[in-house]
C-alpha cells in the first residue's frame, strides 16, 4: 500500500503529559509551566492525558517542594525544609500504577528538572542540603520507564532540539502502529509486514540492528509467536531510540535511489543525488532530497518500496524533518 501524504493527522493519538505543562496550576507554589510547543502545536494533533504524579499521592498545592537527597546509586525524594517526609516509595508506586492504567498511550512527555517527572539529569543534593554534582531521573519517572521499557519518553525541553523531536516522534508513531496493527491480532505474519515497512527507517537508524531483526524475521514459524514479538520489539524500539545522522540517511537515500534505475532519466537522478549530496554536507535539511525522492518513487516505484515508512514515518504537515 504507498504511502499518501497526511495533510492534518488524525488527533487518534494519545501521550501521556506532565500536567503542568498543559497549564494546570500543580506545582509546589501554585503555579504551572505551560508548554507553547505542546499546547499551540502539539495539541492540535495528539490527545493528551495529564498527569501530576505529586499531587496524585496526595500532596497539596501549594506545598513544600521535594528533591532528591542521596547518590546516582541511591537516592530518596523528599521535603526540602522537613527531610524526614520521605516519599519516594509512593512516587515509584505511582509510577507503576499509571504505566499498568496507561498502556494505551503511545508517548510520553515530561517536566524537565522535576524531582518526580524529570526523565534524566534531575540534581541530587547531599544530605547538607548542597548538590552533591550527581544526577538521576526523576522517581515517578525512573519507575514509569522501568515499568513500561517500550513506551517513547521525552522531557519537554529536549523537544526544542529538532534532531530528539523528530527521534521522538518517530517513535511515538511506530509505537503507535505496532500497538493498533500488531498486538491486537498477533501473528508472524503481522510481525513480518510490520518490518518490511519499517525496513529503511531501521536501516536509517543502526545497519546492525537491520540484520539482526531480519534474522529474526526470517526464523518464521520456528520462533514461537510471544517470543517473536517480545524480541522483536524490545530490538526495534531500541533501534528508533538511536539517533540517525546525515551520513546515515545519506546511506538510505542511495539505497532508494536503486528502485529509479530503470524507471528515471538520468539527468533527473542526478538532480536527486546533488541534492542528497548537499544534505550530507549539511547545506539543505532533510525535508529537501527526500520530498523529491519520494515523488519519484511514489509515480516510478513498485508497491514493495511504496510501503516504506521511512518514505513519511509522521505527517508531513508536522515539518519534523524541516529542521534537520
Amino acid at each position: 500500500m504507498a504511502i499518501v501524504p497526511l495533510e492534518k493527522p488524525q488527533r487518534h493519538i494519545t501521550l501521556g503529559i506532565s500536567a503542568c505543562l498543559m497549564g494546570h496550576k500543580v506545582r509546589y507554589n501554585g503555579q504551572h509551566k505551560r508548554s507553547s510547543f505542546c499546547m499551540n502545536t502539539l495539541a492540535e494533533y495528539f490527545n493528551f492525558l495529564p498527569v501530576c504524579p505529586e499531587v496524585g499521592i496526595g500532596l497539596g498545592t501549594p506545598r513544600e517542594p521535594i528533591r532528591l537527597v542521596g547518590t546516582s546509586d541511591n537516592y530518596r525524594v523528599v521535603g526540602t525544609d522537613t527531610p524526614d517526609r520521605d516519599v519516594t516509595e509512593q512516587l515509584e508506586a505511582y509510577g507503576r500504577e499509571k504505566a499498568r492504567e496507561l498502556k494505551d498511550i503511545s508517548g510520553y512527555i515530561l517536566m524537565q528538572k522535576s524531582p518526580s517527572c524529570g526523565m534524566e539529569r534531575v540534581k541530587i543534593y547531599g544530605e547538607n542540603g548542597i548538590p552533591s554534582g550527581d544526577n538521576g531521573p526523576g522517581v515517578f519517572a525512573r519507575s514509569l520507564m522501568t515499568e513500561n521499557p517500550l513506551l517513547p519518553v521525552e522531557e519537554e525541553g529536549r523537544l526544542h532540539d529538532p534532531i530528539l523531536r523528530e527521534n521522538f516522534f518517530t517513535r511515538v508513531f511506530a509505537w503507535h502502529r505496532w500497538q493498533t496493527e500488531v498486538m491486537p491480532d498477533p501473528s508472524h505474519k503481522a510481525v513480518a509486514d510490520f518490518y518490511t515497512a519499517y525496513k529503511y527507517q531501521v536501516m536509517a537508524h543502526s545497519p546492525q540492528n537491520y540484520t539482526e531483526l531480519g534474522q529474526w524475521i526470517a526464523k518464521g514459524k520456528a520462533v514461537p509467536i510471544d517470543e517473536l514479538m517480545e524480541t522483536f520489539i524490545h530490538i526495534f524500539m531500541a533501534t528508533l531510540a538511536k539517533r540517525a545522522t546525515r551520513k546515515s540517511h545519506t546511506n538510505v537515500m542511495l539505497h532508494l535511489m536503486g528502485y529509479l534505475k530503470k524507471t528515471v532519466a538520468g539527468s533527473e537522478r542526478e538532480e536527486i543525488l546533488k541534492l542528497i549530496e548537499q544534505y550530507r554536507q549539511g547545506v539543505l535539511p532533510l525535508v529537501v532530497p527526500m520530498t523529491m525522492l519520494r515523488n519519484y518513487l511514489q509515480r516510478s516505484g513498485g508497491d514493495y518500496i511504496q510501503q516504506q515508512v521511512y518514505l513519511q514515518p509522521h505527517p508531513e504537515v508536522l515539518g519534523l524533518r524541516n529542521t534537520i
